[in-house]
């Protein structure tokens, strides 16, 4: 199967790969790393209008879907963007149904980021207490894009069963200590909760956490595809320019076969992500085990296809100055970002013996 995008998805592909272009080429990104500080892609990202793209207009997004969610996630991956603060905010969204002032506020720039750690499924909430006057108090590491994130959704359990709450990343019962990743495309932070005031929301926990795995899983799957899509564009621009005996490496059989198979593992991607979008968007009954292969599939093929990506580059492939460490190390933290392809594997086991 192959999977077609309509026109006017194509057509957005095109435009916000055309502004990335622009605005964050890789030197550029480049800086933004070095100075350890990316809020100025994601404050163009918020005033040029891209960061409502797939949310619904009646949530105060410019409308579209999780299929644009994906194609936005799949074009900063390809430009190697910063993408921790969009990626914690478009999945946390839904949280605030009903709350047009809070969507607003998020969506111009006061992320928001989902309290789980960032290496679980997010439907497995961490352990955090709840006092009387509904406080909340406990540990979460590794939050992603907690060491920028304005507003905490925060799924805690109360009364015997899971909540979700919104808590002030603000106040000063919150503290958070940044971690630093081998991937500095992306941030984590360790966050504290001391006695936090928190507020209610009127949303199914289940029903989020269940929605926002889809979302993260599809999300992530998209990122490694754009990731494995410009490795193997380097891989194959090198193997032209690079000459051993006299002739280009990529003459040779072994490159060519390492290639193609690159070739094969992005196609099969572009498929199963933008199915699973589809599958998520339509809330499909099965749409949880579609993202779930999604996710498993192709952050696994994305691992070992930035393997191949750097052997074709061969000695280059590992200095600083060349752009393939980039998406290498974005690749490598999509395997087990949201949750390991076992992981996911077991969910889908799990859901194919109960059927």
């Amino acid at each position: 199967m192959q999977w077609k995008l309509s026109d006017e998805q194509q057509d957005y592909q095109r435009a916000f790969r055309g502004w990335l272009g622009n605005v964050a080429p890789t030197h550029v990104v480049r800086d933004w790393l070095s100075a350890d500080d990316a809020s100025s892609f994601t404050g163009r990202l918020v005033a040029d209008g891209w960061s409502g793209v797939g949310l619904a207009e009646s949530v105060g997004g410019q409308g579209g879907g999780v299929v644009e969610l994906a194609l936005t996630a799949e074009e900063l991956a390809r430009a190697a963007a910063p993408a921790a603060d969009w990626l914690a905010t478009v999945i946390s969204v839904p949280a605030l149904a009903g709350r047009a002032d809070l969507v607003a506020a998020t969506l111009g720039g006061e992320w928001t980021a989902l309290l789980v750690p960032a290496e679980v499924i997010p439907n497995m909430p961490p352990s955090l207490t709840i006092d009387r006057s509904g406080a909340i108090s406990g540990s979460v590491p590794r939050v992603l894009a907690g060491d920028t994130a304005r507003r905490f959704v925060v799924p805690a359990r109360a009364v015997g069963e899971t909540a979700l709450y919104l808590v002030d990343a603000r106040q000063s019962g919150v503290s958070r200590r940044r971690r630093r990743l081998l991937d500095r495309t992306r941030t984590v932070a360790d966050i504290r909760l001391d006695a936090a005031v928190a507020e209610p929301l009127d949303v199914s926990a289940a029903e989020f956490l269940r929605g926002v795995s889809a979302r993260a899983a599809v999300l992530v799957a998209a990122d490694s595809l754009g990731a494995t899509a410009r490795m193997l564009e380097l891989a194959v621009e090198y193997s032209k320019q690079r000459h051993q005996f006299g002739v280009p490496i990529g003459s040779f059989q072994a490159v060519k076969h390492a290639a193609a198979t690159m070739l094969v593992d992005v196609e099969a991607a572009r498929s199963v992500v933008y199915f699973a979008a589809a599958s998520v968007e339509s809330d499909d009954p099965d749409s949880l085990l579609h993202a779930a292969a999604a996710k498993a599939q192709v952050t696994s093929a994305g691992r070992r296809d930035a393997d191949s990506a750097l052997t074709l580059h061969g000695a280059i492939g590992y200095t600083w100055e060349h752009d393939l460490h980039l998406y290498y190390k974005r690749a490598k933290t999509n395997e087990w970002l949201f949750g390991s392809p076992g992981r996911w594997n077991d969910l889908i086991a799990d859901g194919l013996t109960l059927v």
